[in-house]
């Protein structure tokens, strides 16, 4: 299941998370972005109930954008006991998000 990462519940869906968190954030307009979505979905599809995956609107939510001081977009942060243990920005192949996913379960 993919979630939507909003300004009202994205300290307890996220840095209260009990599981680890990929935190995509995002625009409609960016071509970088609509490239990972379906790769940001199938994660979370295979990743249900080990990770939380979702995505953050930055044109919806731009004080959440700022205070993980995002410049570029896609920006994928991966959020393990309400502390950023890794990031990303761009696309990437399927190969290298699953990788870091597996590397936030083990971490």
């Amino acid at each position: 299941m993919e979630y939507r990462f909003t300004n009202e519940n994205f300290e307890q869906e996220v840095l209260r998370s009990e599981v680890p968190v990929l935190v995509d954030f995002y625009a409609e307009w960016c071509g970088p972005c609509r490239m990972m979505s379906p790769i940001v979905e199938e994660m979370a599809e295979i990743y249900d109930g080990k990770i939380k995956v979702g995505k953050v609107n930055t044109d919806e939510y731009p004080e959440l954008a700022q205070s993980f001081g995002v410049m570029s977009i896609p920006s994928f942060f991966f959020i393990k006991d309400g502390k950023v243990v890794d990031s990303a920005i761009g696309g990437m192949p399927k190969a290298i998000l699953n990788a870091k996913l597996e590397d936030l379960i083990s971490a």
